[in-house]
């Protein structure tokens, strides 16, 4: 049995982490609801050309004319990144008036990776926020607030995981009187919303747990990757320090099939461009990913020397990194198709109705003690120097 000091405690750390999150963490549960199925409202909204239909089979076109097409439509800009869809044949080339630009300056056009033709203009990274996904987005990430909105947002969500531990503690003293499950419709509303309360998080515990420890573990992708950057690609990169950056850069398609043929069996999913902010000055970084439902979410880039076209390193990711990207098909139930989609929108709309119902509880249970405290001032007796006046 829990001593009622320890159990007084519990019940201190329970109420404050959860009052402080709950209203971050509606936010959250409610913009995650349509960023379950981003993928299906993307196309629903999409507003560009549609790619064309070829015979299967049908070689794609060259990376370096679809980049050249992108720098013809915009030749004071840069080239940021290039990322081959991996469900359907379309690239999409990022770019931006310089590196050293505000990211919101970024935008990015969609090509046919069959014909190479131009299908979306897209707009900025600003622009998109202001969309309805966007929105949802930015709310979600980081509320508008850039690296202090995540940190802030990671805090938050480390704070729902600890009322969720300082929650499974209390559920035993709490209702051991009490079959598992019982609402007590009978009592009151607050004694109702309570067991309601309880028993929800009781069955969204292991779902909650997953999506707030992953959640907080995906705010901390930009200090993550910075770390990485700083440490062992650095590393990596040393003996280009003191060298100039390369003034041409050799073909992309080469840079490709330099890094595809070093590492075999992965597929090539992404180009950062030299002096991408996730690049080097000297490097084509090329990302890649597996071939299997485990790694097909671990990524492995290469970094390719941008002037001759060599493999420089393949930066096998550390292990923070490769949890970081575990964590992002678990977050979103991203990786079991529309049924899996579905139970993550029902298990968080169970958990609006843990949160919502805990702040109603305190709202309840505060102001049932002020009308005790009203009640017991009515009540007493009149001080000894009221009744001699």
């Amino acid at each position: 049995m829990m001593a009622p000091a320890s159990l007084k405690s519990w019940y201190w750390v329970h109420k404050w982490s959860s009052l402080v999150c709950t209203l971050f963490l509606l936010v959250i549960c409610i913009t995650g609801l349509p960023l379950v199925f981003h993928e299906e409202l993307e196309h629903v909204l999409d507003d560009g050309k549609p790619y064309a239909v070829v015979a299967q089979g049908t070689p794609r076109t060259s990376l370096d004319g679809i980049v050249q097409s992108a720098r013809q439509q915009y030749p004071g800009e840069v080239v940021e990144y290039v990322y081959m869809d991996d469900h359907e044949p379309l690239v999409y080339v990022g770019m931006s008036p310089s590196h050293a630009s505000d990211p919101k300056q970024h935008h990015y056009m969609r090509f046919d990776a069959h014909t190479g033709a131009l299908l979306q203009d897209g707009d900025t990274v600003a622009q998109e926020q202001f969309t309805f996904l966007g929105l949802m987005l930015a709310l979600h990430v980081d509320m508008f607030a850039g690296l202090p909105g995540q940190l802030f947002l990671g805090f938050m969500g480390l704070l729902f995981v600890i009322a969720i531990i300082s929650g499974i503690v209390l559920y035993g003293p709490f209702m051991k009187k009490l079959s598992f499950g019982t609402v007590r419709k009978q009592r009151s509303a607050r004694l109702k919303w309570l067991d309601l309360h309880n028993l929800l998080g009781a069955v969204t515990l292991v779902w909650a747990s997953v999506v707030g420890v992953t959640g907080v573990i995906n705010e901390l992708a930009t200090p993550l990757y910075g770390l990485w950057q700083a440490t062992e690609v650095s590393e990596l990169i040393a003996s280009y320090r003191n060298d100039a950056p390369p003034s041409q850069h050799t073909s992309m398609d080469a840079a490709v099939t330099a890094a595809a043929g070093a590492i075999p069996g992965n597929e090539v999913v992404s180009i950062s461009y030299p002096g991408n902010r996730y690049a080097t000055s000297h490097h084509y970084v090329i990302w890649t990913k597996g071939s299997t439902p485990l790694t097909g979410h671990l990524f492995t880039p290469v970094l390719v020397d941008a002037g001759s076209g060599d493999v420089t390193a393949v930066a096998h990711p550390p292990w923070y990194l490769n949890l970081l990207e575990l964590s992002r098909p678990l977050h979103f139930g991203d990786y079991g198709g529309i049924p899996l989609k579905i139970i993550w929108v029902l298990l968080d709309l169970l958990t609006i109705v843990v949160l919502a119902s805990g702040l109603y509880l305190w709202i309840a249970r505060r102001k049932a003690n002020d009308a005790r405290i009203e009640r017991m001032a009515r009540n007493s007796p009149p001080s000894p120097a009221a009744a001699r006046s």
